[in-house]
């Protein structure tokens, strides 16, 4: 399929909250302020008959606004308004016809990576893991963070992602693969097993973080892809951040990189740790769904993308 078109600062966008709605409403409006101040235009899709619980609006609401905004020729980009939960139970109610036939960059993380993967598994579709208005761009981005989100929206390529402040990744196992990046948030990527949402991951560089996950919690989900032979069919594998994986005091646990370095030994190629992505102010936006290549070895790691993920 097209690519869809880069995003400049003076592009426009579309505000859509396909999960959970924002925890304050100041949030809403202080993202709105950044992009405006940065020269975007802005529609901000609203979900008719508003929260509900723990999600932004029913589901039917949810997907609607999602699809609307997934039909328009107008946009350069969807930015989701926050993760959260939801996005799982409307992934059978996505328009992937129009989001194929309408190509535009979907940005987002955390709950977001279900409808990411869902996008290129069901239209061929590149995204953005990158920052969302109410948890991102309304606290405010750090220069290096906002430079590498419009470096990658830009549809630059040929470039090794590096941390916000220059931080390299570490290798876990050597190697050297090419193939197309997929990823996002650990849970997110092992809730899509079984389901036809999950792209094939044959020879993929796989990316994942999380958030409040203890270590076991770490451990089960890397057991869900082992026993599920999908850790052996990967190209490479790259683990972001984990924050909040704290567990109790005294009480006996591995520590997540030890976890992380026991599943290394089952990945089909080189493993690398240290991607400065996950639930943190300062982070790398990863695009998804582009060719990479990654390398490993001689105590160095480097991830290379190859593809824009907008032309």
């Amino acid at each position: 399929m097209s690519l869809p078109r880069p995003l400049a600062p003076s592009g426009h966008v579309a505000v859509v909250s396909p999960s959970s709605a924002a925890l304050d409403p100041a949030d809403v409006e202080a993202g709105l302020h950044a992009l405006h101040r940065r020269g975007l235009t802005v529609d901000v899709l609203d979900v008719a008959g508003g929260p509900t619980a723990y999600l932004a609006g029913a589901d039917d609401a949810r997907a609607d606004a999602l699809n609307a905004a997934l039909r328009r020729d107008d946009l350069d980009a969807v930015v989701c308004l926050r993760g959260g939960y939801g996005l799982l139970r409307i992934l059978d109610r996505v328009d992937y016809a129009a989001a194929r036939a309408h190509p535009k960059l979907v940005v987002g993380y955390s709950d977001v990576t279900a409808l990411h993967l869902a996008l290129y598994a069901e239209a061929g579709l590149p995204g953005v893991s990158g920052p969302m208005l109410a948890s991102d761009w309304a606290k405010g981005l750090d220069a290096e963070t906002e430079a590498d989100f419009w470096r990658v929206v830009g549809g630059h390529a040929g470039y090794d992602v590096v941390g916000p402040g220059g931080e390299a990744l570490s290798p876990l196992a050597d190697g050297d693969t090419e193939g197309v990046l997929l990823g996002g948030n650990l849970a997110l990527v092992t809730a899509l097993l079984g389901t036809p949402y999950l792209p094939d991951l044959d020879g993929a560089i796989l990316f994942v973080e999380d958030v409040g996950e203890a270590p076991y919690r770490i451990d089960g989900m890397l057991a869900r892809l082992r026993l599920g032979g999908v850790l052996d069919r990967l190209g490479g594998l790259v683990f972001g951040m984990f924050t909040g994986a704290d567990v109790p005091e005294g009480r006996p646990t591995y520590s997540v990189d030890e976890v992380l370095a026991q599943y290394a030994p089952h990945v089909g190629g080189p493993v690398a740790t240290g991607l400065v992505y996950g639930h943190v102010p300062r982070k790398s936006t990863v695009p998804v769904g582009v060719r990479a290549r990654l390398t490993c070895g001689d105590g160095e790691a480097r991830l290379h993308v190859i593809d824009p993920v907008a032309r």
